[in-house]
């Protein structure tokens, strides 16, 4: 017979066996799969700090520092640490409402309730002065060390760029950051980010129930030290860039020097320009947010972003290309009436001795003979059309870089416009149109635009008769070897037989004992060769330009001076350039007089000494 309880010791040994069953799992899932309690309990004990680097640092090139970084400090939270606390002290410690601090831990439980988050960013030093003494009162919370740039010199803000928090773009495009990062954004600290940045590190502390740090985890074990990032040369003057922002104070337009012997840049000025300092810290988006707003664009870089008419500065390059391509010769001559007129077109010219030939030309600016030069050369009947010809013209402009980028180490370089023949093609139709129609290009105006720093390379490449080096900010990366492109000449399509001719007209206009464009430029002994410009501006008064490079032989600097509204080259353009140069070659300004009128005009506000405007006299003019 059967015993009907028999089976009752299964369903006791079952009633043990599951409930066993049902513990091993789950401690299996909570120690093995789910990390959260560990994380919990680990967090109650240990204290992951991340070290970030400090960036390197940036000096000029004579070894002036130009930016350094001070520590500040970021409140960290660990919600799943938080416990009771005077929020009330809190707020008054770290000056935030109850609003803030609500949101941001809600925030920080949002994402994670064992990991820190930023609760506070940049505290200052003497915020974290008080904090610390009192951070045990708020478990939960800790403080981590943080570095931002600093700026001993108000000066070359569009140079060195700045840095801003990386965002969910950055950190998907590219690898290696997280939120909290700092990256550049423009200028230098963004183009040689890598190098500047360095890598992050990380710190294990024990922590006591109070949340205070008792030692390292392990004597260190688990510790990975931060990595410094690489400190940067640049190759820039301070004490030329700082003249250069006062020179341009209350103006508006852009100074770019540059070592033709090396194509480093020697200054880049940009007006109007910012106080860098601006762009760092808590204030940073307000202080954005206000120079984007503003109608002057003070965050526009002219040098490397402004499309300008090249002027009568651009005469040079017209003159080369017609010698290299047999159209004329140094002693070629063509008379001027002081006009250049072809059926209804008529193109003035200041008054000057006639006739001339290139040297001359050159000197006196005169705007008859390059139209003569240009048309000759596009309807020379050696190319078989008039877009064969410009097309060879064109091709000759470009290799001075014009209408291109020069990949210079900067961020945002436009290529400015040097129109292709198909441009002509869409606008007249193929074959339609004639030299008489581009005419204007022959004086630096018309379709053709430059920038800034092409006007300075292409200076510095009449400066070494034929060739240039790709202009660069860049002089030394400490533990790196530069960038070789920057050590290769660039070579135009003009022999340098031509370019004799042309600096010698270069150095009349300054020197010339019987009168030039540029005689307010010179300065005895530097042998300055320059050629002045006047841009022509639909929208006012037409823009003063100048490009000069000193000496003649040996040459140590070329420049590029653009003032808008400015008027002719001589009135501001010119004598800027020329003071730059002084100082630079001397240490000095001995033209006390020319500085204290280039200071006094006010281009912004239109309180222009009269000077700057009217006194001009007649043989320093140009159309």
């Amino acid at each position: 017979m059967k015993d009907h309880y028999s089976d009752r010791k299964y369903i006791i040994g079952a009633m043990i066996v599951l409930p066993v069953l049902f513990f091993i799992v789950r401690l299996f899932i909570l120690q093995v799969i789910d990390p959260s309690y560990k994380l919990s309990a680990s967090s109650n004990v240990l204290r992951n700090v991340t070290q970030y680097a400090a960036r390197g640092l940036i000096y000029d090139r004579n070894g002036e520092l130009l930016v350094y970084n001070q520590p500040v400090y970021d409140l960290m939270v660990v919600p799943g640490q938080l416990a009771e606390f005077d929020t009330v002290e809190l707020c008054q410690i770290l000056e935030i409402d109850r609003e803030y601090l609500d949101q941001e831990i809600s925030k920080a439980r949002a994402y994670s309730m064992f990991r820190s988050s930023v609760f506070l960013k940049q505290i200052s030093s003497r915020t974290y002065a008080v904090l610390q003494e009192k951070l045990y009162k708020f478990p939960g919370f800790y403080v981590q060390l943080r570095t931002l740039r600093s700026y001993p010199n108000d000066i070359a803000a569009h140079i060195l760029g700045y840095v801003g928090e990386v965002d969910g773009r950055i950190i998907d495009e590219k690898q290696g950051y997280a939120m909290g990062d700092y990256i550049g954004i423009t200028g230098i600290e963004a183009t040689y980010e890598e190098e500047l940045k360095g890598e992050k590190g990380k710190n294990v502390f024990l922590v006591d129930v109070h949340n205070r740090i008792m030692g390292s985890y392990q004597e260190g074990r688990y510790n990975i030290p931060a990595v410094v990032g690489n400190d940067i040369t640049l190759s820039i003057d301070a004490v030329i860039q700082k003249y250069g922002e006062k020179l341009m104070q209350n103006k508006i337009g852009s100074i770019v020097a540059v070592e033709p012997s090396t194509g480093e840049i020697l200054a880049l000025v940009s007006a109007p320009a910012y106080n860098p300092e601006l762009l760092v810290g808590r204030v940073r988006t307000l202080n954005f947010r206000q120079l984007a707003a503003d109608t002057l664009k003070p965050l526009f870089n002219r040098a490397l972003m402004a499309h300008y008419p090249a002027g009568s500065a651009f005469k040079v390059v017209n003159g080369l290309i017609a010698m290299q391509e047999g159209i004329v010769n140094e002693h070629t001559r063509h008379t001027c009436p002081g006009h250049y007129t072809v059926g209804r077109l008529t193109v003035r010219c200041r008054y000057h001795t006639t006739p001339v030939a290139m040297p001359e030309a050159i000197q006196v600016s005169c705007n008859t003979y390059f139209c003569h030069i240009f048309r000759d050369l596009l309807d020379h009947p050696k190319y078989g059309s008039v877009t064969n010809g410009y097309n060879v013209w064109a091709d000759h402009v470009r290799s001075f870089g014009l209408g291109e980028r020069l990949e210079a180490d900067f961020p945002n370089e436009l290529r400015g416009f040097v129109p292709p023949s198909t441009y002509y093609d869409r606008f007249y139709g193929e074959n339609r149109w004639r030299s008489l129609q581009l005419v204007s290009m022959a004086i630096g105006q018309g379709e053709l635009s430059v920038t800034p720093i092409q006007m300075a390379n292409m200076t510095a490449a009449i400066a070494n008769r034929g060739y240039y080096y790709t202009p660069h900010i860049v002089r030394n990366i400490e533990n790196s070897d530069n960038d070789r492109a920057f050590r290769e000449e660039n070579f135009t399509s003009i022999d340098s037989v031509w370019f004799e001719p042309v600096i010698d007209g270069m150095h009349r206009a300054v020197n010339g004992p019987d009168g030039g464009t540029a005689r307010i430029a010179q300065v005895q002994g530097l042998d300055i060769c320059g050629k002045t410009g006047t841009a022509e501006n639909p929208h006012g008064d037409d823009h003063s330009v100048f490009i000069a490079f000193a000496p003649k032989d040996n040459p140590q600097i070329a420049i590029s001076v653009y003032v808008e509204n400015a008027g002719f080259g001589s009135a501001m353009a010119a004598p800027i350039a020329s003071l730059i140069i002084e100082k630079y070659l001397t240490g000095e300004v001995t033209r006390k007089w020319l500085e204290d009128r280039i200071l006094s005009a006010d281009f912004i506000n239109r309180e222009v000494a009269s000077t700057s405007r009217q006194e001009n006299l007649s043989d320093e003019q140009e159309d």
